[in-house]
């Protein structure tokens, strides 16, 4: 059995490099949102206000619950906390023959 390698779990478990590359950005903005509410040491209640989204959002966003949020909807969220979100768009290279 040969085993393959992926530079991620979404490059794993998606269907295409896009899907893969969405699921990525998602996870990683969701940690550094659920990461900067730890570190504030709010609760979620207080996180919901600050982040201008529901209680059960910032639930759903603790656990992990990628699925459910949208790109745009965890860039207006790291606004509300006071981020600001750059992006680096790079060709991949193509892997040698």
């Amino acid at each position: 059995m040969k085993t393959k390698r992926f530079k991620s779990v979404w490059d794993a478990i998606e269907d295409t490099p896009g899907e893969a590359a969405n699921m990525k950005t998602r996870s990683t903005l969701m940690m550094t949102i659920s990461g900067y509410i730890t570190q504030q040491g709010w609760s979620q209640a207080k996180a919901a206000t600050a982040l201008g989204v529901t209680q059960p959002r910032v639930s759903d966003l603790m656990r992990g619950k990628v699925q459910l949020f949208s790109i745009d909807t965890l860039v207006n969220m790291l606004a509300g906390a006071g981020f600001r979100v750059e992006m680096n768009v790079t060709k991949r290279r193509k892997k040698a023959a």
